[in-house]
């Protein structure tokens, strides 16, 4: 009798074969779902970055166009219509005449295109059109991605 005992102990302390295999079936259903939502939920952070990135350089696109019209002294060191002539004037800054070695500056540096990982943007002038790819090199009216591809919602990274 204390054999039978001994025996009924061992089995109650353990896992049956039976029920490792379900439990090992079980984690890779979980992590089969896991690493596409994983993935997804990773590429919506960097298209979020993306989206911000275009944002501020716009918005320092657009301040730098408002600074030169707005002040007298700076259009002095400006193209005609007022428009950047490369991304870096925008971080090297704009030189108003106020005071001496004052730069206004818009941008700190240039962003990284998170989809490529390149400091890289696609430019459009104010003499091209809205779906032109290459630049004409005049000025700096608007940026874009350079990724080939598409986000989440179906719309191509060039046209954001």
């Amino acid at each position: 009798m204390k054999a039978a005992l001994r025996r009924e102990r061992l089995r109650e302390g353990g896992f049956t074969l039976v029920e490792l295999v379900c439990c090992t079936f079980l984690l890779t259903i979980m992590a089969g779902i896991a690493l596409p939502v994983a993935h997804t939920m990773q590429r919506r952070a960097r298209e979020l970055e993306l989206r911000q990135d275009l944002r501020e350089m716009r918005r320092a696109i657009d301040a730098y166009h408002f600074t030169i019209k707005a002040v007298p002294t700076a259009q002095e060191n400006a193209t005609a219509e007022g428009w950047p002539e490369e991304l870096e004037i925008l971080v090297e800054g704009l030189d108003l005449g106020l005071a001496k070695e004052v730069k206004v500056k818009f941008l700190r540096r240039i962003p990284r295109d998170p989809m490529t990982g390149e400091a890289e943007w696609g430019k459009r002038s104010t003499k091209q059109d809205a779906d032109d790819d290459s630049w004409d090199g005049v000025n700096v009216f608007d940026v874009f991605s350079l990724a080939e591809g598409k986000g989440l919602d179906g719309t191509e990274y060039k046209t954001w």
